[in-house]
């Protein structure tokens, strides 16, 4: 689908000989201090980070949400968030590996997750299907902001300047500096790109009459009547996801928002976009 996206050697931001200045981006923490634009800071106020290019072999390091509220799947939708997230990352998979790049696997939260290092060769696609095919959607980390850090760590010590990270999440139940933390998975020369997965019931709330709703994750539990909550609900989505597109886009960090109930090829080439334009 869009295998010549990946033909060839990349361009990614590294420093070293020969190499091109590459623009600025705004800094987040993490970043090496010394490349801090100074002159951008006294002209405009703003932390800018000037960044290099050469020519590099590229990693693809899969990070999947695997927490409780991965697991739902809406009245209406045929698969759950972390059955489509896993759908969608063996897709893009599929594509770096068949043109020589290696891929990782990479979790936070889940049932029966495993760590994948980063790999490539001939069995590297089926070895990549199976860790994503035997996750289980669990774990509650929504006060947990420990867990989140560690699972961050070998993504953070392992994705080297020049990597690609992409970020499958419904973003939902997150503890509080979550957002912060994944943010710094941009820094160190590597691109982040963020994929949010949420089901058509959490964007509509279609309920109607008596309804009792439990969170999976934090334990909370509303009764209500879905009609009235309804445009209440739609509000508050609708700030919730303002902040999250403003947050990420600060940061330069490409946000790509899609639903559990739409066809996986129009997002898979959404992402293929993006991280086309992440100069993969």
């Amino acid at each position: 689908m869009a295998d010549g996206l990946y033909v060839g050697s990349h361009r990614s931001a590294r420093r070293g000989a020969g190499v091109e200045f590459g623009g600025h981006r705004t800094y987040v923490r993490g970043d090496d201090l010394r490349w801090l634009d100074r002159h951008a800071l006294m002209r405009h106020g703003r932390l800018l980070v000037r960044e290099f290019e050469t020519e590099t072999d590229r990693v693809l390091r899969l990070l999947l949400d695997a927490t409780a509220s991965m697991g739902y799947a809406g009245p209406k939708s045929p698969v759950t968030k972390l059955e489509y997230a896993a759908l969608l990352a063996a897709v893009v998979a599929r594509v770096a590996l068949a043109t020589g790049d290696r891929v990782a696997v990479d979790w936070f939260g889940g049932k029966a997750t495993r760590w994948l290092p980063a790999i490539g060769g001939r069995d590297s696609f089926d070895r990549v299907v199976g860790v994503l095919e035997a996750a289980q959607a669990a774990e509650d980390l929504a006060t947990d902001i420990s867990a989140v850090e560690r699972a961050l760590v070998p993504v953070s010590r392992y994705a080297r300047r020049g990597a690609i990270v992409v970020l499958f999440s419904d973003l939902i139940d997150l503890p509080d500096a979550a957002l912060d933390r994944i943010a710094t998975l941009s820094a160190g020369g590597r691109t982040l790109v963020v994929v949010q997965i949420l089901d058509r019931a959490e964007e509509e709330f279609p309920f109607r009459g008596a309804v009792q709703l439990h969170s999976l994750e934090g334990g909370r539990s509303v009764e209500t009547d879905g009609a009235l909550a309804r445009p209440q609900y739609l509000e508050a989505f609708r700030q919730r996801n303002q902040q999250m597109q403003d947050f990420f886009a600060h940061r330069g960090i490409p946000l790509i928002r899609t639903s559990s109930m739409n066809d996986p090829i129009s997002s898979v080439r959404r992402l293929i976009g993006s991280l086309d334009r992440a100069r993969w």
